[in-house]
């Protein structure tokens, strides 16, 4: 699915370049962002992961895949993959940012800004997003946009060795609506 550039204070959400491979090693290999996410982003980050997924990244026509670029670096990603068959109409939310930003409201704002285009320029009418137990800062993001936690997946996730729960957010688009007429 293309994209266009998403200009935003102080980073910007664009599509993935082969280019980006160096800046992606670089803040994606980094054990505390790997351990919030599925086993398919890698720890060690290495530079033929990057270029795998890099690959695939530009190759997708399908999914709302982008590069977070902070100071003229892909220093995080955000996607929004779309869910077939009877859940044609839902798309799973997922996100990670460097180290670096965190804290600053980059992701939070970047959440915000594609489920704005997604709910504006796709059919979907849900946005989901699954979370492990110990990302309370992510949990955060997603209730500062306005996703309510529907329901919690106990003893879900193996990672690192532990079991433990995932937490199930969703914003429905009739919700986002009605928020976006009672904005200020």
């Amino acid at each position: 699915m293309q994209v266009p550039l998403l200009i935003r204070d102080g980073y910007r959400l664009r599509p993935w370049q082969s280019g980006d491979a160096s800046s992606l090693v670089k803040h994606a290999n980094n054990h505390r962002v790997a351990r919030n996410l599925r086993d398919a982003f890698p720890y060690p980050y290495t530079l033929r992961d990057a270029q795998h997924w890099l690959e695939c990244a530009v190759e997708n026509r399908e999914d709302l895949i982008l590069a977070v670029e902070v100071n003229g670096e892909a220093a995080g990603g955000i996607g929004i993959h779309h869910m077939k068959d009877v859940y044609r109409y839902n798309g799973e939310i997922g996100y990670w940012l460097s180290e670096y930003y965190w804290g600053k409201g980059i992701m939070t704002d970047a959440v915000g800004a594609l489920v704005e285009y997604a709910f504006s320029h796709t059919r979907w009418v849900r946005i989901f997003a699954t979370i492990f137990e110990n990302n309370q800062a992510s949990m955060k993001v997603l209730e500062k946009n306005g996703f309510e936690l529907e329901a919690i997946h106990k003893r879900t996730v193996m990672k690192e060795g532990v079991m433990m729960d995932e937490y199930l957010y969703a914003l429905l688009k009739e919700r986002w609506l009605k928020q976006q007429k009672s904005a200020p």
